[in-house]
């Protein structure tokens, strides 16, 4: 097999002995990562290669202006080229001595989003390093370059320069014989699937999956007794109406659980019926799953919905719980089975990581008996670990089995990882520089984004310089999430009052995010409910991302409505948000024994009889922020981490 595929002649993108690639529509140019915003020029030629091979080469030179912080390029651009049949990028390359060079770089392929605007491209990427001033052969294998699942239809391939990672203003390359190759040996990628050995030979032993399925169900807590509660048994009074929702949602999060570990299931499936043989259970967790479930068990206390002794117990439960769970480098799998407590994933997250953290804070703050156990947690892990130096942001994460970062960084301030970015710098894991080095937006010339930028100047605070920027709509200004959805935009508000610490910033943008979101959906959309984010589909079962795409620089779709969105808004705009759940209740059949289901399309009535660990997380936590006066963002920022940062989120001022 590898011999056969080792045959496969390799894609010429250039071999540099005319100007012309061999490829057909292959061209050279150079670009700035910033249009408009000089950070340096690139420069090249082709000359004799010096190589035994003799023929000709690129000379590509570079030089970055004093000040620079945005990346230049070199790029090939591709005819839709389809890079399937190969596995590995290779070219050669050598630094230029009398010029001076950076020993690393990184190489990148592009190609369009699909249902994306024009113009917006995902990348694949890696780090090259270890250059010489001797010709090289490089290969780097597709798979490492992870944002790229499917090579097809790609548009570029570029060579990366950045300010932080040449040491050296300026310098000079060759480059010669850049080709796709295959040599039958992929490696490893990031879809290969993590098989817990012990839960499938269990699975095996009793026949498959469906087998198991029953004896799963027999490990959880609890059950609900009927689909769908009658509106008219609902409390007519919003107080009462509120409590009756938290008491409901808890009842469910503890009953969808491993009565054993601890653990929350994922998600269960009702299908349109309560009977267990009709349901899928999704009988595995991820980490935010388990620090917001930490926060769970504090709020069901605050509530009144169990008592001191019983949130120890099973506070003390999951601890052990986690406490036994496989890590790499002090932090948490993104997912482990519920049943064995084998991790089934190989990716480390960034974000997920961050709530775990946050659910932790919570805990230590709240229950002084467990608070040594969460330190020891919180400490195990440094988040220098997600750090990039040189884009001064945080990755995405991690893929142990490449081994390899992720191909993302979290760019965008206004996202739900901005949480984590504060955690880390509290820390002291990340430098302060790194929140300010987050966009509040992009550029005019990002022609993808749902709107053109206003105000996009540079601005100072504590010391350092960055371009702000807004958005608006009818009159209101915003500083732009990704998608636009209220998931973005407030879940870090279950822990942070925003718009206490953040009145002139995080806290307005809050507060108008949540009102573009209603009028929005009520008055564009015609919709008789609001609150779009990412949840259920009604229809087949599956997850999507919803949004008000004036909101997003991207901006989702409009579509579903999910009852977390409006509980979310009960912290921003609490008497819109009860209205908006008593329609939810009044109008479709979305009420059930454990409270609200995860979604509804306005359009049709189809509700998604799910029930999603996150999202029901997401209801509780907001429910007792709102009813009992803020407890659970006292907790979280009462922690010392969370102090040393306040004055970081009071001193900007989005829209001065």
């Amino acid at each position: 097999m590898i011999a056969a595929e080792s045959t496969l002649p390799p894609l010429l993108l250039h071999n540099f002995e005319r100007v012309a690639s061999p490829t057909p529509g292959v061209t050279m140019s150079s670009w700035s990562a910033e249009p408009g915003i000089r950070a340096g020029r690139m420069w090249y030629r082709l000359e004799p290669a010096q190589r035994l091979d003799g023929g000709r080469a690129l000379h590509l030179h570079y030089r970055f202006t004093a000040d620079a912080a945005s990346d230049i390029g070199w790029q090939l651009t591709l005819p839709n080229l389809d890079a399937t049949a190969y596995d590995h990028l290779e070219f050669w390359i050598r630094g230029d001595d009398r010029a001076g060079f950076a020993d690393a770089l990184k190489v990148e392929f592009k190609q369009p989003l699909p249902n994306a605007p024009p113009g917006l491209l995902r990348q694949g990427s890696a780090e090259v390093s270890g250059i010489t001033g001797d010709w090289q052969r490089i290969r780097v294998p597709l798979n490492l370059m992870n944002g790229i699942a499917d090579w097809r239809h790609l548009r570029q391939f570029g060579i990366v320069l950045q300010p932080r990672r040449s040491p050296a203003a300026s310098g000079a390359y060759w480059l010669d014989d850049i080709a796709l190759i295959r040599t039958g040996q992929p490696g490893p990628s990031t879809r290969d699937p993590v098989i817990p050995p012990i839960k499938t030979a269990w699975e095996n032993s009793i026949g498959g999956k469906a087998a198991a399925q029953p004896q799963i169900h027999a490990r959880l807590a609890g059950w609900p007794e009927r689909l769908l509660v009658n509106p008219a048994e609902l409390p007519a009074a919003d107080p009462a109406f509120l409590e009756r929702l938290a008491r409901d949602t808890w009842r469910g999060l503890t009953a969808l659980s491993d009565r054993d570990h601890g653990l929350p299931l994922d998600t269960v499936r009702f299908n349109g019926s309560i009977a267990p043989d009709r349901a899928g259970l999704g009988d595995y967790t991820n980490v935010t799953n388990i620090g917001l479930y930490l926060i769970d068990m504090v709020a069901a206390r605050e509530l009144g919905l169990i008592n001191t002794e019983e949130m120890q117990a099973r506070l003390k439960r999951t601890l052990d719980t986690l406490e036994q769970l496989e890590t790499y480098q002090g932090f948490f799998y993104n997912y482990y089975d519920t049943t064995t407590l084998e991790r089934t994933s190989n990716f480390i997250s960034f974000v997920d990581s961050a709530w775990l953290t946050a659910g932790l804070m919570v805990v230590r703050n709240s229950v002084a008996e467990l608070a040594e156990r969460c330190s020891r947690l919180i400490a195990q892990g440094d988040y220098r670990f997600f750090y990039d130096p040189v884009e001064r942001l945080m990755m995405h994460g991690y893929y142990v089995n490449l081994p390899y970062r992720s191909e993302y960084n979290y760019g965008m301030l206004y996202s739900e990882a901005r949480l984590g970015s504060l955690i880390a710098i509290g820390k002291g894991d990340a430098p302060e520089e790194h929140w300010f080095r987050m966009a509040r937006s992009f550029p005019a010339s990002f022609d993808w984004q749902s709107q053109s930028p206003k105000g996009r100047a540079v601005k100072t605070v504590n010391g350092y310089s960055f371009t702000g920027g807004y958005y608006a709509w009818k009159g209101l200004r915003y500083v732009p999430s990704w998608g636009g959805s209220l998931f973005e935009a407030l879940m870090p508000l279950l822990v942070l009052d925003e718009l206490h610490h953040a009145p002139a910033s995080l806290g307005r943008n809050a507060a108008v995010h949540t009102e573009v979101q209603r009028r929005f959906a009520l008055e564009h959309l015609g919709y008789p409910v609001w609150g779009l984010s990412p949840s259920s589909m009604p229809a087949g079962n599956r997850y999507g991302e919803y949004g008000v795409r004036i909101l997003g620089a991207r901006g989702y779709r409009a579509g579903v409505v999910t009852p977390h969105a409006a509980a979310l808004a009960l912290m921003t705009e609490p008497a819109a948000a009860v209205a908006n759940l008593r329609q939810l209740v009044q109008r479709y059949p979305l009420y059930g024994d454990f409270g609200f289901y995860d979604a509804v399309d306005p359009k049709t009535g189809q509700v998604a009889y799910n029930y999603l660990a996150l999202d029901q997380s997401m209801i509780l936590i907001a429910l007792a922020n709102r009813l009992r006066a803020g407890v659970i963002q006292g907790y979280f920022s009462a922690d010392p981490m969370v102090q040393r940062v306040l004055p970081l989120l009071g001193a900007e001022h989005f829209f001065d």
